[in-house]
């Protein structure tokens, strides 16, 4: 018998090729997603609670994803048919109206992006992967079912990695650092010359710690 093996992408690899089915019909992961950055978060189970109100906070900033040039996309194992039925009980009890699609993922899906709750049967844990326009993985985090996500803090991560991809490294909390605030860290001199020279560039607080003006 061939063991079911449980795999998950690591940062900076490859997003796992998938064909899914969703809400707003069949799509190519991650093809289709081609050039543009995307957050593609799963949840344990339709019709739950937790997962109603991060479904609702994901659409309530859902502007703020369309600004930066990111897409959703929600993913669990129910099938399309409940993932329809739930976005329409939202809409009529809660008045928010879900635009993202939904993925009705399958145990194969579920295992290439190492979502499967070892103790929770079927149901896939509350993943969140930020991909790239090059289809990278460049962000994982993964919470229990009890603890709704943050969906600030996800967008928070979309804007700084777009931001380090163009201007540098940033800081715990950024933007608002309790040491630099928003400002950029640039990358700690690899040889003595650029080390003596480094406090007569930027603002350091040493040579290996200096920053500079986030480029707006």
């Amino acid at each position: 018998m061939e063991e079911t093996k449980m795999n998950m992408p690591l940062l900076g690899d490859a997003f796992p090729e998938l064909k899914v089915q969703t809400t707003h019909g069949p799509m190519d992961l991650p093809s289709d997603m081609k050039g543009k950055w995307f957050v593609l978060f799963s949840h344990p189970a339709d019709f739950t609670p937790v997962c109603t109100t991060e479904f609702v906070a994901f659409q309530k900033r859902y502007k703020e994803f369309e600004e930066l040039g990111c897409s959703l996309i929600g993913m669990s194992i129910d099938q399309v048919f409940s993932h329809i039925k739930w976005i329409e009980w939202i809409k009529t009890k809660l008045d928010v109206e879900i635009k993202f699609p939904i993925v009705a993922a399958n145990d194969s899906v579920a295992l290439k992006l190492g979502m499967l709750h070892p103790s929770k049967g079927t149901n896939t844990v509350r993943a969140v992967f930020i991909v790239d326009p090059e289809s990278k993985v460049r962000l994982i985090m993964y919470y229990p079912q009890e603890v709704g996500r943050n969906i600030d803090e996800i967008i928070r991560v979309v804007k700084a990695l777009q931001i380090s991809d163009r201007q540098g490294a940033v800081a715990a909390g950024w933007p608002n650092n309790e040491l630099i605030g928003d400002r950029i860290i640039v990358p700690p001199a690899t040889n003595e010359k650029d080390a003596q020279k480094r406090p007569d560039e930027y603002e350091c607080f040493d040579w290996w710690f200096c920053h500079k003006p986030l480029e707006k």
